[in-house]
């Protein structure tokens, strides 16, 4: 089952969807991607739902329907929560 990393620095929202066993990313989305340039700034709660919400589409294109998700050391509120249930909303299982 891959896992969906979720990285979050001061400015910027990056998902990967990683396969452990293979050793390499199945699909990444990310605020500062070609399809969110210029319209999303900071990692806030806002951009964290639309952040998930692409994060579901390109693990949907790629056939990943189920996930482990990693948001490492970060708490599960605020913007880790609203990417979470966005991911979810937009058809992903956790």
């Amino acid at each position: 089952m891959p896992r969906m990393s979720v990285k979050f620095t001061g400015m910027h929202i990056y998902v990967q969807f990683v396969d452990d066993l293979a050793g390499r990313t199945l699909a990444a989305v990310g605020t500062r991607d070609k399809g969110a340039a210029g319209t999303m700034r900071g990692a806030n709660v806002a951009n964290a739902m639309v952040t998930g919400r692409r994060a579901a589409e390109a693990a949907r294109s790629r056939g990943i329907e189920t996930v482990v998700f990693d948001r490492g050391s970060a708490r599960y509120h605020g913007k880790v929560k609203a990417l979470a249930d966005a991911a979810r909303e937009g058809g992903l299982k956790f």
